[in-house]
């Protein structure tokens, strides 16, 4: 089965059962020492973007925000089999035009990176017609949406699985905080825990 490794903060990392390699937002934890096919990054700030940690595969491509919207378009990708879709994202500290979202099909498992954000147009209209496996959502309340916010975000969503992540600013993880996210089927991973993927 496809596998996925929360590094930590809002670090991931996805593998599919073939071997393709995906990293979401690389800055924080472990995990970095597979080559990437691919690598999403949602937004520009020091904590989402380091892709120097990431050794690239020779047809590896890196995705940013700045590929994944253009002139108010939120494209598609496909890579190696991985399809990914772009959705909204943005607060008062992140600019909608400077941030994005990320839906991920990977072996027929759909996985929604929500990257920092609140509430979206998308959350209400968008998302819940995909069937998402996994929603992976920021619950910090300081630079995103807090735990109260993220849980009402995860009932209009409708995934199977909701994540709590991005959880106290410069900590890979906080089990207290995500005990407080009461979103519904909540899953709580710790950083450096990986887990199988299943649809």
């Amino acid at each position: 089965m496809a596998t996925l490794l929360f590094q930590g903060h809002g670090s991931l990392r996805v593998i599919a059962k073939d071997g393709a390699v995906v990293y979401i937002d690389p800055y924080a934890g472990e995990g970095y020492d597979k080559p990437a096919d691919l690598v999403l990054v949602t937004h520009q700030h020091h904590d989402h973007n380091k892709t120097e940690l990431v050794t690239m595969k020779p047809d590896g491509v890196v995705i940013t925000e700045s590929d994944a919207l253009k002139d108010g378009v939120y494209h598609e990708f496909e890579h190696k089999g991985i399809k990914v879709q772009t959705v909204m994202a943005h607060n008062v500290n992140h600019h909608a035009q400077q941030c994005v979202g990320y839906v991920v099909t990977v072996d027929g498992v759909k996985l929604y990176f929500a990257g920092d954000t609140s509430g979206t147009n998308d959350m209400k209209v968008l998302l819940p017609g995909l069937a998402l496996d996994y929603a992976f959502l920021p619950i910090d309340g300081v630079y995103n949406m807090d735990s109260k916010e993220a849980a009402a975000c995860a009932e209009k969503i409708g995934a199977k699985h909701n994540v709590p992540i991005h959880m106290t600013p410069g900590q890979l993880f906080d089990r207290s905080a995500a005990e407080q996210f009461a979103g519904p089927n909540r899953l709580i991973i710790e950083a450096g825990e990986e887990i199988e993927l299943a649809p």
